[in-house]
């Protein structure tokens, strides 16, 4: 994990300035506190803000090639750097440091773009190339780690995080009203598009090329699945060992470091089988960490206290309340530089906190098994759907429905009628693209009434949906019903989203790195061969990996039903006063951003604050507005909120062009 910024001019009227290249690293140091590091010359000014975890002592960045032609900043881990190095060494690449940011870059310049397919790991990666005088920037298969950019005359900026870019005089901090929409139809933003107007994010899987004669985007990597039907007819013994083989040997990498290295754990099947794989590679002490919370309703202790006397492990816990998630809420906008319809980040920041407290810079995570694996009861919504869209006039099929949401109260609490209206709508059009994402996307997208008059005239003819259906490609409806919806779930929600606003940005808020072995891409890649009743048997979802677990965690635990992460929304912000709220959701504040109708919101502000049963649907959208209203005041109004943090001592490489 570390901050990597940059400013590219070619056309000699504004040279890189290394007071402003000293404040973008300050601006981001808390991704990397432990170093900071430029390289200037005429054109180009690249840094780091570095966390040093491979390579303590000569991982310095930025590093050069031998003739010092090439300059690398980068941000994440490459986990197959050793065997890497040594085919780099065998065909007479020497190196200074041992750090995989110089195997990255003498891979590049054995191989240019195409090094890409042989990283394993998470990477935003920024080379600037002297000679050629271009810039070279990359990002991990997944998103795992950000990146952007945007487009000056004759320039370009980047930054693995936005604040950075916006440091620069030349760049303005304008909300796009298409980014909102986008945000209250997916959750997120999705790339290229952010929510700042002209700021730009480089899509997972792909790279850019920049020269003074413009930029070339490609891609290099995307989520593939086979034809319905012809997926790998493993056996499902033989599946399941060669399930467990992958996900140990891709934990085995992520232990790669030079620092101690922790593991979350909620007590579900996905972190505590990580746990358990850790305890394979690692037989001394291991350290775990979870959230507690205050409310019965969201809180997993029992499972927890299970799973670390279980695996016998030195366990951290942090007692989340409701006032700590509306006291450290305008921190985790602050840090997730985007609208949030969640407050789930904030527990995630508290606990990336309390690693930090512990001495520790480095955590696997079991992020992606719900994705990969059908985990998620959308998956087996969609399931229950096309079963009931055979024969849509049935009184019993949508009856199976009452199985997915019990934490969700509107369905859980109404009757057999109202669950049947909710997600009857294009029951039937079995064949449209999406069917499996479409009833979230009907039901996100009606909190746009609560947009302006303005806003809404605004983007009145935009359709995010019809937008981001658009850039698929003909596979999709040649895929499983469960492949397509897979496809979707990364695609909207995992990489914008999940690995951003809750995952990346609020682990790196408190100098933390996360690890995925999930996310392996041979794991992705294993999983995409599967059959979907390797997936979800019935409706038991993650049927492969819980026959997977059975030899090394309890059945308390990998018997246990999914329970999806969630945390309070409306008493964070009610059950006590909060200035902030106050101010921010008050007529003259609405009015002042232009965001949101005032009298909307008041109507739902009143009704949280008197106490009255809210809807999952009013939650939504009272934290949807509420950050927005922080990311304006943050971003628009006061940017920066908060004076710059200096970066000393700061090493500085001068060019000579």
């Amino acid at each position: 994990m570390c901050g990597i910024i940059g400013v590219l001019d070619w056309s000699g009227q504004h040279p890189p300035d290394v007071g402003l290249l000293r404040r973008m690293l300050g601006i981001i140091r808390h991704r990397g506190p432990d170093e900071f590091g430029l390289y200037v010359d005429g054109q180009a000014g690249i840094g780091c803000a570095r966390l040093s975890i491979v390579d303590l002592s000569t991982g310095q960045q930025p590093i050069p090639n031998e003739d010092e032609s090439l300059w690398i900043v980068f941000n994440g881990e490459v986990y197959n750097h050793p065997e890497l190095r040594a085919e780099l060494e065998r065909a007479g690449h020497r190196f200074r440091t041992r750090s995989d940011t110089e195997v990255i870059l003498h891979l590049y310049e054995d191989l240019g773009p195409e090094c890409l397919h042989r990283l394993n790991g998470q990477f935003a990666i920024a080379i600037w190339d002297s000679r050629k005088e271009e810039l070279f920037l990359a990002r991990d298969r997944l998103g795992i780690r950000p990146l952007f950019y945007t487009l000056l005359p004759q320039g370009l900026l980047f930054g693995s995080e936005v604040k950075a870019l916006l440091l620069d005089p030349r760049v303005e901090a304008r909300i796009d009203p298409h980014g909102l929409a986008q945000t209250f139809t997916f959750w997120a933003p999705l790339a290229p598009r952010t929510i700042f107007q002209g700021i730009l994010e480089l899509p997972p899987g792909h790279y850019m090329q920049a020269r003074a004669d413009g930029c070339t985007l490609s891609r290099y990597w995307g989520l593939r699945f086979p034809e319905a039907g012809e997926e790998e007819p493993l056996p499902e013994e033989e599946a399941a060992e060669q399930l467990r083989d992958l996900l140990s040997d891709a934990t085995r990498l992520r232990l790669r470091a030079d620092v101690p290295v922790a593991s979350y754990l909620s007590g579900g099947l996905d972190s505590t089988l990580i746990a358990a794989l850790v305890r394979q590679h690692i037989p001394d002490t291991l350290c775990t960490f979870s959230i507690a919370f205050e409310d019965p309703a969201f809180d997993e202790r029992p499972h927890q206290e299970t799973a670390t006397a279980f695996l016998s492990t030195d366990h951290r816990r942090t007692c989340c309340t409701n006032g700590d998630i509306g006291r450290v809420f305008p921190d985790v906008v602050w840090h997730a530089e985007a609208p949030l319809l969640r407050t789930s980040p904030a527990p995630m920041y508290l606990l990336s906190r309390l690693v930090r407290e512990n001495h520790t810079k480095v955590v696997l995570t079991g992020e992606g098994a719900d994705e990969f694996l059908g985990g998620y009861n959308l998956y087996k919504e969609d399931k229950v759907r096309r079963f009931w869209a055979r024969q849509p006039d049935s009184p019993w099929r949508p009856l199976l429905l009452r199985r997915l949401y019990p934490y969700v109260a509107d369905l859980s609490r109404s009757g057999d009628a109202y669950l049947a209206a909710f997600f009857r709508p294009g029951l039937t059009a079995v064949d449209r693209a999406g069917y499996s994402h479409h009833i979230r996307w009907r039901n996100t997208t009606r909190l746009q009434r609560l947009f302006s008059p303005a806003l809404r005239a605004t983007v009145g003819g935009y359709d995010p949906v019809q937008e981001f259906l658009a850039t698929l490609d003909g596979m999709l409806p040649r895929w499983s019903p469960l492949a397509q919806a897979q496809y979707i779930e990364v695609a909207t929600f995992m990489s914008p989203y999940l690995l951003s606003s809750q995952g990346d940005r609020m682990m790196a808020a408190n100098s933390v790195e996360g690890r995925f072995p999930f996310l392996d891409h041979r794991v992705v890649a294993f999983c995409g061969r599967l059959p979907p009743h390797l997936k979800i048997r019935g409706l038991q979802e993650k049927y492969l990996l819980r026959k997977s677990a059975r030899e090394l965690l309890p059945a308390e635990i990998w018997r246990r039903r999914k329970q999806p992460y969630r945390a309070p929304i409306h008493p964070a912000f009610f059950a006590r006063p909060l200035d902030y709220v106050e101010a921010l959701l008050s007529p003259g504040a609405l009015r002042a951003a232009g965001y949101f109708n005032p009298q909307a919101v008041n109507r739902l502000v009143k009704k949280c604050r008197a106490g009255a049963r809210v809807s999952e649907g009013e939650d939504i959208a009272l934290v949807g507005v509420l950050s927005t209203q922080l990311l304006h005041h943050l971003f628009v109004e006061h940017f920066p909120p908060r004076p710059v943090q200096p970066v000393d001592p700061l090493r500085v490489c001068r060019g000579e062009r």
